[in-house]
């Protein structure tokens, strides 16, 4: 399988919104079932250049969506950035989410100059958890009763990179 990563466009909100409405994908985010296409074409039309989606496809098809997001508006948190992302279910485990991550490390290290990169992650949840510190996120402490996630309070891991060494791998 080839995968291909680009930048979100607008006309992509439907796609997104089945995406992320998919109830093998959603309970993983903060997001609410039965997202709203309308939500997500405002969202999209609404879009920042602080803002970086990219999306990992094969030919027509969806495979994954990721973003890297301004933390906060002072300027004292403008070397940090936060991470999103997330891979239809029919597709993890086959790269998709490691190509995104690539793409979106490069684009932070050598596009960006973006010194800290934040996530959050159910504590649950091992295959990501194992992604993201293959690509050297370290889990910096615990988020107890985070979010409800059906019906029930989960807890997530707060984790971080910070931008390695020019040369470092």
């Amino acid at each position: 399988m080839d995968i291909a990563i680009r930048r979100v466009e607008p006309s992509d909100y439907e796609a997104i919104a089945r995406h992320i409405g998919d109830p093998l994908v959603f309970p993983g985010t903060l997001q609410l079932p039965h997202p709203s296409a309308e939500m997500w074409r405002k969202r999209l039309a609404e879009n920042t250049d602080s803002d970086h989606l990219l999306l990992a496809h094969s030919g027509d098809t969806f495979l994954g969506l990721a973003g890297l997001h301004p933390v906060a508006k002072s300027p004292r948190r403008s070397h940090a950035m936060h991470l999103g992302i997330t891979v239809s279910a029919e597709w993890q485990g086959r790269g998709v989410g490691r190509a995104l991550m690539a793409a979106l490390l490069d684009l932070a290290d050598n596009w960006l100059n973006v010194f800290r990169i934040e996530l959050t992650v159910f504590a649950d949840n091992a295959r990501a958890i194992a992604l993201y510190k293959r690509f050297g996120f370290e889990i910096e402490g615990t988020h107890r009763a985070y979010a409800l996630r059906d019906g029930r309070y989960a807890d997530t891991y707060s984790m971080a990179r910070l931008k390695p060494k020019p040369g470092a791998v």
